[in-house]
């Protein structure tokens, strides 16, 4: 009876979204973004990299010469993920991020677990942006 309960949250944890119900959805998109939207976003971008400005003085004031190692070190990690990130974007056809893919992949439970992390990576990098521009 218990093995059996178990297995029901295991299923529900696990159950994985179809992905012909994510390119149904995908279908109902239009491409609406124009040249000035795109400059937009350039533009947003351009102010996001502010989370680069305090670890950058941090680093050129108090760190020595192992700082261009840990900068090698990082290229390789986001190399590394954008790859992985191509990996999935031509497998799996659709709109999303690392959600959607852990959702068709994984099970509801991972992308859900997924999508939270992706949020609290959001907010960090917005208080490292906010942080960056009121100390200069």
């Amino acid at each position: 009876m218990e093995n059996t309960g178990i297995t029901r949250l295991v299923g529900r944890l696990t159950k994985r979204e179809t992905l012909d119900r994510y390119l149904d959805k995908d279908k109902r998109l239009t491409k609406t973004m124009d040249a000035k939207d795109l400059l937009l976003l350039g533009v947003g971008t351009v102010i996001g990299t502010g989370i680069f400005i305090l670890p950058g003085t941090v680093a050129a004031l108090y760190s020595g010469p192992g700082i261009v190692l840990s900068f090698v070190l990082a290229t390789l990690v986001c190399a590394t993920a954008a790859m992985c990130y191509a990996e999935f974007s031509s497998a799996l056809p659709v709109a999303g991020s690392a959600y959607s893919y852990g959702n068709i992949i994984f099970g509801e439970f991972i992308g859900w677990i997924i999508g939270w992390a992706l949020v609290l990576e959001y907010m960090l990098s917005v208080a490292a942006v906010s942080t960056g521009w009121s100390a200069t």
